[in-house]
């Protein structure tokens, strides 16, 4: 039987020299390390695994094996690692869409921070369904993750008390399961609506149109409920148009605030629950032939870039998105530390409300 040889060429003036193509250095086991070190693996394993000095190894012994680990191109296997620590070192991050701006941006700021403490994340979306959640925490749950970081539809307590009960950490955001033990870290989401809707009846506007999604998370209902109170306080009629958080066609979106506005002339200003639901706003009112300030007030719970370059300018509650990431993962991070008992810690943070043109009626500038 032949025995196919590969040649790569090198080329030097008039001459041509060929020599075997070379393969990849085989990677070396922990055992093949300490036999050719003459220690034994748990040795080798010690001092790999930071405990030299915990297990009184000599600092000259733990120079040469992590030397001749490095030079023999030596690298841990992480599924036996995980096996025999009972940790993986991998946290699951289950947001609602890890596409969403804010969702991202928490994402990234999250990732940072627990790649310095040693950890990797792992992304998934649960496009707020409750089956697909439920999937995905048992898939991850197979796979060994240390801990769950989870924007929660409704439907899973169960799912989350069985990790729980396992000893795997959780930690919610940016919307609450109001009848679980768990940890959680949000925003203000009443009082930052409340005060929205009250600057908005403060610059004059009185027919004031709450745009939201349909919905049972807890994030949106305080928002509707902050919207509730200010009008009730004031004496002024809601106005409450809910929209299907399955609808993706943006058209569909659109022509459903038109007709609002259509029926509902008296309107005078528009809040949005969500970013997205803005931008279908932005076209809507674009649509009507009608002007932000002048003709229409507006103003949105989730603050972009779009909107502080809009023209006008449009009004914004910002989410705290860098402190509310900082507080998510210490807080899992501290749930994780050895021979920790976990005990549910909420964090409540305050968002800023960023007036702009959109919100303040055009005879109030002048």
């Amino acid at each position: 039987m032949g025995v196919l040889i590969l040649y790569s060429y090198v080329w030097f003036p008039s001459l041509i020299f060929l020599y075997p193509k070379p393969t990849a250095m085989k990677k070396m086991s922990i055992k093949e390390l300490a036999s050719a070190l003459q220690i034994s693996t748990a040795t080798v394993s010690y001092i790999l695994n930071g405990k030299a000095k915990e297990k009184r190894i000599s600092e000259e012994l733990e120079k040469k094996v992590k030397a001749f680990a490095l030079e023999n191109n030596y690298k841990p296997n992480q599924l036996a690692k995980s096996l025999r620590s009972g940790k993986s070192k991998i946290i699951c991050l289950m947001v609602e869409d890890i596409a969403d701006i804010f969702f991202a941006g928490v994402a990234g700021y999250i990732e940072e921070i627990a790649y310095n403490k040693g950890y990797k994340i792992i992304y998934c979306s649960t496009k707020n369904e409750t089956e697909k959640t439920q999937e995905l925490i048992s898939t991850f749950r197979n796979r060994n993750v240390d801990g769950y970081i989870i924007t929660p539809p409704n439907g899973i307590e169960k799912d989350i008390e069985s990790l729980l009960s396992e000893g795997i950490p959780v930690v919610l955001f940016d919307r609450y399961l109001p009848n679980l033990a768990v940890s959680y870290v949000g925003m203000d989401n009443r009082n930052r609506s409340y005060e929205a809707t009250k600057h908005l009846i403060g610059n004059g506007f009185k027919h004031i149109a709450f745009i939201t999604l349909v919905s049972e998370q807890s994030q949106m209902n305080d928002r509707l409920l902050g919207y509730q109170q200010a009008m009730e306080e004031n004496e002024l009629t809601t106005i409450v148009n809910r929209i299907a958080y399955s609808n993706k066609n943006q058209q569909v979106v659109v022509e459903q605030i038109v007709d609002l506005v259509k029926n509902n002339p008296q309107i005078d200003s528009l809040y949005f629950a969500t970013n997205y639901l803005a931008v279908s706003g932005l076209v809507a009112i674009n649509q009507l032939g009608l002007k932000l300030s002048a003709d229409i007030g507006m103003i949105v719970f989730d603050d972009s870039d779009l909107f502080r370059v809009h023209q006008p300018t449009i009004s914004a509650i910002a989410q705290p998105v860098a402190e509310m990431s900082v507080q998510i993962i210490n807080t899992l991070l501290g749930h994780l530390q050895p021979e920790q008992i976990y005990t549910p810690d909420t964090n409540i943070l305050p968002g800023t409300i960023f007036i702009r043109e959109s919100s303040v009626k055009k005879e109030y500038i002048d």
